[in-house]
């Protein structure tokens, strides 16, 4: 049986709709605060389990009779008040998933971290595998919680637990286009007015979601490999957005200086209304950090994959888009 951790967020639930294709039973968890409507989505035969990652007793019911785990459930968020909830779900938690998977005999784990978790030096552009982590101040919150989250699952390996890694990228795909990356979608929708100087790696869920079976299914473990399609900076983002949305890309730069400015106007605003800030100083200052990564030991490993180019996989998702926005109108 399959175990799939944090089944109702956008990764999990991507790879449960892949995992369907396949004849093996699974399991998957979701929290008593997800959306039950993402649950009702995914027709198929799932066992659905309510199990946080901080409750052991209820992980321990969900991993028996399990072979394999994929540990989806995770916190993304660059809000302050997220910050305990989000070190407690991603660092506790997945210690708690590690003793439960050893506990019970689970055959094989595979971790989704990040490429946050591998830090962010100051002149560093390049970013590998083999990198080093070390305090900067480009670290987020998030990423100091990934990298903890890494350091239970080298625990785990120590102990015995037979483990891979994946340190995907910005993962682009269709899912509440309020939220996460795929809020990128709406904003340009809404005519984005500025996009800034940074370049990141970005993703193509469904590539993620390949590469993770495949990792699953093979011989693989004890590493971590980055899953990373493309190093783009976000003005070519916003303008293939823009394109395939049928929007004008955004005419203003925003800079470090008017990025800084902006973070502390949404500061205030949350102060006033107690909603979280859109932008953040830290998600400010990445987005104007420039960061490549390479994806060569995941190809030298998996010659035959391929990954979706950057501007398909816009495309493809824009379509998406546009469709659900014409079904509420």
């Amino acid at each position: 049986m399959i175990l799939v951790t944090g089944g109702t967020g956008f990764l999990g639930f991507h790879l449960l709709q892949k995992l369907l294709e396949s004849p093996e039973r699974i399991r998957a968890t979701y929290r008593s605060t997800s959306d039950p409507r993402i649950r009702q989505r995914l027709s198929g035969n799932i066992e659905w389990v309510e199990a946080d990652v901080l409750d052991v007793f209820a992980l321990e019911d969900a991993m028996q009779d399990v072979q394999k785990v994929y540990h989806c459930a995770a916190v993304v968020s660059f809000a302050p008040s997220k910050r305990k909830i989000m070190h407690q779900i991603n660092v506790e938690g997945t210690a708690n998933v590690v003793n439960t998977a050893l506990e019970t005999g689970v055959e094989k784990l595979l971790h989704v971290s990040s490429v946050a978790a591998l830090g962010r030096k100051p002149n560093h552009i390049h970013v590998d595998e083999n990198i080093e982590w070390e305090k900067s101040p480009n670290n987020s919150a998030y990423a100091k919680s990934k990298y903890a989250a890494e350091m239970e699952i080298w625990r785990g390996m120590a102990e015995g637990l037979n483990t891979v890694m994946v340190n995907p990228s910005i993962i682009l795909g269709p899912w509440d286009w309020d939220t996460g990356s795929a809020a990128f979608f709406k904003r340009a929708w809404n005519n984005a007015r500025f996009y800034t100087d940074g370049v990141k790696g970005f993703v193509d869920v469904d590539d993620v979601v390949k590469a993770m079976i495949d990792l699953m299914e093979s011989d693989i473990h004890s590493q971590r490999f980055i899953l990373n399609s493309e190093n783009l900076s976000f003005k070519q983002l916003f303008d293939w957005l823009a394109q395939y949305l049928n929007k004008k890309p955004p005419p203003y730069r925003a800079g470090k200086f008017l990025s800084a400015l902006v973070w502390r106007l949404e500061a205030l605003r949350s102060l006033f209304t107690g909603k979280d800030p859109l932008i953040t100083k830290e998600t400010a200052r990445t987005a104007n950090t420039h960061y490549e990564y390479d994806n060569s030991k995941f190809l030298e490993v998996f010659p035959d994959f391929q990954f979706t180019p950057i501007e398909e996989c816009v495309q493809r998702v824009s379509r998406i888009f546009l469709q659900e926005l014409h079904v509420k109108e």
